[in-house]
């Protein structure tokens, strides 16, 4: 293993030996020590900061969005992938869409909203891992929603990208986020009474169910699926037209039997074994496998043997992605309604053979494979010749742009959050809250939130891995990371950033494993992602040959890049990724842990003792 030394980071790596939190945002870092603190485990801190960031990036996650997450739970000594993805609602077919005009869902607006996952994961995980009963859970969340929280300044850039559309056509919306008629101003204290009101709500009606912590957290998953909140979610879609990405107004599809049909669960990762490691992914209804695909197709590489900001390493790890990330647009889907080739697409005699398309120049072509002899077929919709497609492209992730197109049809894609933990016992959590972003849909007005917009992630042609079809779960980006070493928990980690997710994710980790760095200079070293392949956002973009560099690459490896045919665009110095890890390190006088978080953007934190 080759060590590449760097003049410094950001920040030093966290070390300690009682519990360590990253997060994307320090509040959330702070709430989620507080709570190991005071003797919980690292599920119930992961639960509170999970709640915590609905009220700190409301532009990048809520409570009617998504919840995937990995979990190392000591007493079991296995990982388990918690699935709070909820599927598309029963009334949403291709039919139903085909008949409004539609050939791409839209990207915001109340077509576009699954069931609603984040919350019911959350009190899943806190049921049968956690600790602590709701109403400790909720009680920083109710005091940052009651009593206001410190916008940073991109949430003000994201409601003023919408400004418009909130004030002309959602006005619930309006009321919450342009209090007094006018933009909030950074880091003033911001208050969500009526969010605040549904989360007291549960807390009392946690109390009132009496007995155990268990039967009080069943009592507010009942509210939420079938109860005030399913009712309330239920009445908008049908009474509600809102303006969309389209530039129609259409009503919701999402009803309470939907809510009612569907609860979070748990259900086993895919894995793969790379160099001593075991990395681990949910499965094929997100992104993530993509991450293993790119590990199998690496390995047959010395990266070692590349600096990490060289043209070698850039290229050959970019060009592995370019071929994942294209047997992800052919082959994933959700395994319970499609067949997914996962174990031939991880084979070694597939990637083995894949491999060989990896030259010394950049591929400009979409590539998927033919695992088991299959034949690959990809979406015949292009972006821009969709109607009412043709407003731009998003750019979600990308922190040197803009979080996703703007118009005042709504069409404004969002961001992510994440969260690690590990305890003192060992337990470990990697979660990527995203969707139910503040510019995602109107308001419900009992509520206080909006709903999210996973669904633009189907197509709308029958036949494909991830074509829409009522009950089934949209192929997400959101995708937490974890992974062993020689068989012992060792990391968890992840980033915002959509379709980058599995682009940083797996540079971060191969700067760890191949180049010797801690975990904060693996965040803090220079970072790329390509937009090679379509975008799982409205409208479906890509940009074939791209590869986005942050400028603090070498002036040489720009250059080196570009000759071999790759079509790069430098970004700003800090602007690719926003990556956020911890780990555990047996040592021969303890268990040592650790932790880093991103400083692109200056609000992911890494705390611990």
């Amino acid at each position: 293993m080759t060590s590449i030394p760097f003049a410094f980071t950001t920040r030093p790596e966290i070390k300690g030996t009682f519990g360590v939190v990253s997060s994307t945002h320090w509040i959330a870092s702070s709430a989620a020590m507080g709570v190991l603190e005071r003797g919980g485990n690292a599920f119930d801190a992961a639960v509170v900061a999970g709640f915590v960031l609905h009220l700190a990036e409301p532009h990048l996650n809520g409570p009617g969005g998504d919840l995937p997450a990995l979990l190392w739970d000591a007493r079991r000594d296995r990982i388990e992938a918690l699935c709070g993805q909820g599927p598309a609602p029963q009334q949403a077919t291709i039919a139903h869409f085909r008949t409004l005009g539609l050939d791409l869902i839209p990207g915001s607006g109340l077509l576009a909203p699954c069931v609603p996952g984040a919350v019911d994961g959350w009190l899943l995980m806190l049921r049968d891992y956690g600790t602590i009963s709701v109403t400790e859970a909720l009680a920083p969340a109710i005091h940052y929603a009651a009593r206001g929280c410190p916008l940073v300044p991109r949430v003000i850039d994201t409601i003023a990208t919408v400004e418009a559309l909130f004030r002309e056509e959602w006005p619930t919306s309006a009321a919450v986020w342009l209090p007094r008629g006018a933009l909030p101003k950074a880091y003033d204290l911001f208050r969500q009474e009526r969010l605040a009101a549904t989360y007291v709500r549960f807390t009392q009606m946690a109390e009132q169910a009496g007995g155990s912590r268990e039967k009080g957290i069943e009592a507010v998953r009942r509210a939420w699926r079938e109860g005030f909140v399913a009712e309330a979610v239920d009445a908008f879609c049908r009474n509600t037209e809102a303006m969309d990405s389209s530039g129609r107004r259409h009503r919701g599809v999402l009803t309470g039997d939907d809510m009612a049909g569907w609860q979070a669960h748990i259900e086993a990762p895919l894995t793969y074994d790379y160099h001593g490691w075991t990395v681990a992914k949910c499965g094929p209804w997100s992104q993530g496998p993509a991450f293993l695909q790119q590990l199998a197709l690496l390995k047959g590489f010395d990266l070692a043997a590349m600096p990490a900001d060289g043209p070698d390493f850039v290229h050959v790890v970019t060009e592995a992605a370019k071929l994942a990330f294209a047997d992800r647009e052919a082959w994933y889907g959700d395994p319970d309604h499609v067949d997914v080739p996962m174990d031939a697409l991880l084979s070694d005699s597939y990637n083995d053979e894949r491999r060989r398309l990896i030259g010394r120049q950049a591929s400009l072509e979409l590539r998927p494979g033919n695992p088991a002899g299959l034949g690959a077929r990809l979406a015949s919709v292009k972006a821009g010749t969709a109607r009412g497609a043709g407003i731009g492209e998003p750019t979600v992730g990308r922190l040197a742009a803009s979080d996703g197109a703007v118009s005042r049809r709504g069409a404004v894609g969002g961001d992510t959050c994440h969260v690690d933990v590990i305890d003192r016992w060992g337990n470990m959590v990697a979660a990527t809250p995203s969707g139910g972003w503040l510019q995602s849909s109107p308001v419900i007005p009992e509520l206080g939130f909006c709903l999210g917009t996973r669904a633009q992630m189907f197509w709308l042609e029958e036949g494909l891995p991830n074509s829409l079809k009522p009950g089934k779960r949209p192929r997400t980006t959101l995708s937490p990371s974890m992974a062993l070493y020689d068989g012992q928990p060792a990391l968890a980690f992840g980033t915002p950033g959509g379709d980058q997710q599995d682009q940083w994710s797996p540079q971060f980790f191969l700067k760890i494993a191949h180049h010797g760095m801690n975990l904060q200079e693996a965040i803090d070293s220079p970072a790329w992602h390509t937009e090679h392949f379509p975008s799982s956002f409205y409208p479906r973009a890509a940009k074939p040959g791209h590869l986005g560099l942050e400028a603090r690459f070498p002036q040489a490896t720009v250059e080196a890049l570009q000759t071999r045919g790759h079509k790069v665009e430098v970004g700003g110095d800090w602007s690719e990724g926003r990556l956020c890890a911890t780990a555990t390190d047996e040592t021969s006088e303890g268990t040592l842990l650790r932790a880093g978080a991103n400083p692109r953007g200056m609000q992911g934190y890494a705390v611990g003792r």
